[in-house]
């Protein structure tokens, strides 16, 4: 299981230097996701019998970070969606970007989101699955910004990142807290201590953490915005991210941390509020669009709150109702992109109210882009019918909200099934413009996939009993009754019949009925002030005004303000801590008496100190450093310190050469003629002495604890084979500490080097 969830980043780096522009070399990613989808498959019997397969790797068991991995329902129909509909937009992609010459980094990036998506949904550790959920934004912020030589590519990019990275540090902050709580960050453990963390105090706040960074990355209101923008990738990248994976990661962290957080009041109301609400607004929006991707990803949006608000009821008819969704919204939206970048690749062209008769040119895109549209308004014999019968079931059965919930999934069904008809039979419907009369047919390899998945949606409406096992695990790994009956085409003349035909009926009349127009935009842009988008925007561009304003302030470019800055920081914060720590008298008695040695060392030191402070020459300054820094050496070898000292003389001798070797690229001395700069600088320090000064005397005023440092030298030899305790304790026993100084070093080294290589033009300097 690792190798097959690691596959994906090891395929990356290979198809980074791997070039695939010619011929058949361009299809060979396409077998990775197969790959994966045949290892997946065959894990299908066991999984759909009840069974949940735990894969576990010790990675860092001290931090309670382990590579485990759960195959179980949910985890099963996840993994499928990714690899399945991943392999299909792997092949899509080898023809719509034939003629892009960088189509081999193209395919490392999108290896690198599949295994990002595989580790995220199979992971059974939270930490683990926060680290697989922020590598799907990385990996998807160079895939939505793939045009770099588009400006509004490189800021819906950007605009992505933010969004769903601010969501994932919030995220960060609900795992942390879930596992200090749940003293666990295995979802298995945490499910088990349900009840522990539902009675805790900081319940609200890790509901509010979790739900932050599932509906930034599910694009919930008011952080949908990020989803239409992101349309501006290219169009596998579209159908694979916006209609099957990214979009519905959040989802499956709703559905997955729903035995743990799920069933409670707050839970439920605030997923239904959000979803209701994200699935209304989002339907209406697409009335108004009149760009093909921009009606599927405002769809998309409104599919997402669907599902939001089934994962909210949280009944079992509802986790049923979501399941089958998911699978359905995953086969016709896929289907509609993949069909969208057809006719964009074909007539360079997405506008509605131009595109028309297409089918007399592309006939197989105008099959599956209209099976695509029926299973999106639910007509019988497809599965998208199947889906609607569940969901309108599924509110129907939620007590006192019936019949609100029932009236709102009704009017957005409706709204839905237009924008289906609208992107699945408005292009290919009426005379075909003479604009687009010589247009080259579409070969196999880009409507075959969408063909594919459209036979799917109508393969599972003839037959839904052949996906009940798999949703019907999806349900029990949600926490509801898995003994649920096999799908059926038909239940008989019902209620719920009833609403699936108004849907059907209300979606094609309001077809009929209403022409897109540019007009329409143009009306809906009106609001565009009032919108969660200029909302948020705004709130940026305010920030980044604040922050230029207070970066102008302190840095400034003189280093002496740094200096103050962060010295008065400093003290701030140590005054504030040691006002209740300041002793009334110091006992001196305790203290090592004052020898020779230590009075000679004084003097040198103070000599050298005032010699620094009004000396003119710089030369003279350095030589002044050394011989501070060369006492401090000197008092560490007469309190027994002598590795110490011998790593404090090698800094003060490196420095000194190295302000040696500058000496001559520094520019000139400032003179300060201002007193009042001098009396602050000189008050700063007295201060900031005083205080350290107070600090060592605390310090020795404590009683010495000998246990940490005992320690240390009993097992520096025996753990970890050194008689250096000192460089044990910084190698081994803090390692990691090391390591973070070690990793700020070098991104220190490279701005400066790169500061160093920099090459600035004319106009640039002006």
């Amino acid at each position: 299981m690792l190798i097959a969830v690691l596959s994906g980043i090891l395929f990356a780096l290979l198809f980074l230097f791997f070039r695939l522009q010619n011929g058949w070399l361009r299809f060979i990613p396409a077998f990775l996701p197969l790959s994966l989808l045949i290892y997946f498959s065959t894990w299908l019997p066991e999984v759909t019998g009840g069974q949940e397969i735990l894969f576990k790797y010790s990675w860092i068991p001290a931090m309670g970070v382990n590579l485990d991995f759960k195959l179980d329902g949910l985890a099963m129909l996840f993994s499928l969606m990714i690899t399945g509909i991943g392999t299909l937009v792997y092949i899509y992609a080898a023809a719509y970007l034939s003629d892009r010459s960088q189509i081999h980094k193209f395919f490392s990036c999108l290896s690198l989101f599949m295994a990002a998506m595989l580790g995220l949904v199979l992971s059974d550790n939270l930490l683990v699955l926060f680290i697989f959920w922020e590598l799907t934004s990385i990996s998807s912020f160079f895939l939505i910004g793939w045009n770099t030589k588009e400006e509004a590519s490189r800021k819906s990019a950007v605009l992505a990142l933010a969004i769903t990275g601010g969501g994932g540090f919030l995220l960060l902050a609900g795992v942390l807290l879930m596992g200090n709580v749940g003293s666990s960050y295995s979802i298995q453990a945490l499910t088990a201590a349900s009840a522990t963390l539902k009675q805790h105090s900081s319940y609200v706040l890790m509901l509010c953490f979790v739900f932050a960074g599932a509906f930034t990355k599910s694009a919930m209101f008011p952080f949908h915005f990020w989803l239409p923008g992101a349309m501006k990738a290219p169009t596998p990248v579209s159908a694979y991210l916006h209609s099957a994976t990214m979009v519905k990661a959040g989802i499956y962290l709703l559905f997955r941390l729903s035995p743990v957080l799920g069933g409670e009041p707050l839970w439920n109301y605030t997923l239904m509020i959000v979803g209701g609400f994200t699935l209304l607004y989002a339907s209406f929006q697409s009335l108004f669009r009149t760009d093909l991707k921009g009606v599927l990803a405002y769809s998309t949006i409104a599919a997402l709150g669907l599902i939001v608000l089934l994962i909210g009821i949280g009944t079992t008819e509802s986790f049923l109702a979501a399941a089958v969704f998911i699978l359905v919204h995953a086969l016709y939206k896929a289907a509609l992109f993949l069909c969208t970048g057809i006719i964009d690749h074909a007539v360079h062209s997405r506008d509605l109210t131009k595109l028309s008769g297409l089918r007399k040119i592309m006939m197989p895109v105008a099959i599956a882009a209209g099976i695509a549209a029926l299973s999106s308004a639910g007509i019988p014999f497809t599965f998208g019918f199947i889906g609607k019968d569940l969901i309108y079931e599924a509110t129907m059965h939620t007590g006192m909200l019936a019949i609100q919930l029932t009236g709102l999934v009704l009017v957005a069904n409706i709204l839905l099934s237009y924008a289906g008809y609208i992107a699945g039979f408005r292009p290919f419907a009426g005379a075909l413009p003479e604009a687009y009369a010589d247009t080259a047919k579409p070969g196999f390899l880009l409507w075959g996939p969408p063909a594919l998945l459209a036979v799917l949606s109508l393969f599972f409406g003839f037959f839904p009993a052949l996906s009940s096992p798999l949703v019907n695990a999806v349900v029990s790994a949600a926490g509801g009754n898995p003994a649920l009956p096999d799908l059926k085409l038909w239940h008989g003349f019902n209620l719920i019949l009833l609403l699936s035909g108004v849907t059907v009926v209300g979606g094609f009349l309001l077809y009929l009925l209403r022409k897109p127009a540019d007009s329409q935009l143009q009306f809906m842009d009106r609001f565009e002030p009032f919108s969660a988008r200029s909302f948020f925007l705004g709130l940026a561009e305010g920030i980044k005004k604040i922050s230029h304003y207070f970066t102008c302030k302190l840095q400034n470019g003189y280093l002496r303000n740094y200096m103050i800055t962060i010295i008065s920081f400093l003290l701030i914060l140590l005054c504030w801590k040691l006002v209740k720590l300041i002793p009334n008298s110091i006992d001196f008695s305790t203290m090592t008496p004052v020898s020779m040695y230590d009075v000679v060392i004084l003097v040198m030191m103070v000599s050298a100190i005032f010699v620094l402070m009004f000396t003119s020459s710089r030369l003279t300054s350095i030589i002044s450093l050394s011989i501070v820094g060369y006492s401090i050496c000197l008092l560490f070898v007469f309190y027994g310190a002598p590795d110490l000292a011998m790593t404090q003389f090698t800094i003060d001798t490196l420095t000194a050469v190295l302000f040696m070797l500058i000496l001559l690229k520094l520019p000139p001395f400032l003179t300060l003629t201002n007193k009042a700069i001098k009396i602050r600088d000189a008050i700063i320090s007295a201060i900031f002495g005083g205080v350290i000064s107070m600090i060592a005397f605390l310090v020795l005023q404590e009683p010495t604890h000998k246990t940490i440092s005992r320690f240390y030298a009993d097992n520096a030899y025996s753990l970890a084979k050194g008689k250096n305790v000192v460089n044990v304790i910084l190698v081994d026993f803090r390692g990691s500490d090391t390591l973070i100084e070690i990793t700020v070093l070098t991104i220190a080294a490279l701005g400066v080097y790169s500061m160093l290589k920099l090459k600035i033009s004319s106009s640039e300097k002006e």
